[in-house]
């Protein structure tokens, strides 16, 4: 029997979201001999950063942990015979937590402003999301899809054939990036230095760009 003839199609979908929640990134990290010991402070400091986030109405459950590690650290040195030798340093913790919020630039100013003068001194970096990037990856999919059967519509009409049932569909799951960055480490400390503040918060004035996403999928279909 003769194999059907088919037509494949890669369609694409293509979104343009308007970020609703913004996160904050914090890195806390620290170095010591011992390695007990960098444990020891690398828990004393996320609990008192969570204390200073606490006074700002989040709860203990909303600092999420994306990364921990412990390290050991060695630095080069020079000795008196000019020789380049390595010396132990200690253990180095690194612990990154972030917080998301609903957009709100007059409490991210007071955030900033209480990580900017917290005792642990937080590395932090600012960026911007949606509240369901399910939902967004659900319709980015439909999205796709839709573009494969109009094209594959019009390439059939062209063609003097018509659709027939779908053959198969090749999706391959990927890693969207559904995150707008305005600003990195060092960009938002300068700001938030430079930004006006009362009351024990900086006076922010951000409005970050729409968050762009892509994805496609392919589809065969059988022709009549």
């Amino acid at each position: 029997m003769e194999r059907p003839s088919t037509i494949r199609v890669t369609g694409k979908g293509m979104l343009r979201l308007k970020p609703d929640v913004t996160r904050i990134t914090i890195t806390l990290t620290g170095c010591y001999k011992d390695y007990a010991e960098s444990l020891k402070h690398s828990s004393e400091d996320t609990e008192s950063l969570a204390g200073v986030l606490a006074g700002q109405d989040f709860a203990r459950e909303d600092l999420k942990t994306l990364s921990f590690s412990v390290q050991s650290r060695s630095e080069s040195y020079q000795t008196k015979n000019h020789e380049w030798k390595e010396r132990f340093v200690g253990y180095e913790f690194r612990h990154v937590m972030k917080v998301d919020f609903p957009t709100d630039n007059d409490r991210l100013g007071r955030i900033l402003y209480a990580l900017a003068h917290a005792e642990v001194n937080p590395e932090f970096r600012l960026s911007y999301t949606v509240k369901d990037p399910e939902a967004s990856k659900n319709a980015l999919i439909a999205a796709a899809v839709a573009d494969a059967r109009t094209k594959a519509t019009v390439l059939a009409g062209a063609s003097g054939v018509k659709l027939g049932e779908i053959r198969h569909i090749d999706y391959s799951m990927v890693s969207l990036d559904f995150e707008v960055r305005p600003m990195n480490d060092m960009m938002v400390r300068a700001y938030a230095a430079k930004a006006e503040y009362a009351g024990g918060s900086y006076d922010m004035d951000i409005e970050p760009d729409d968050i762009e996403v892509t994805d496609t999928v392919t589809i065969i279909w059988t022709i009549v």
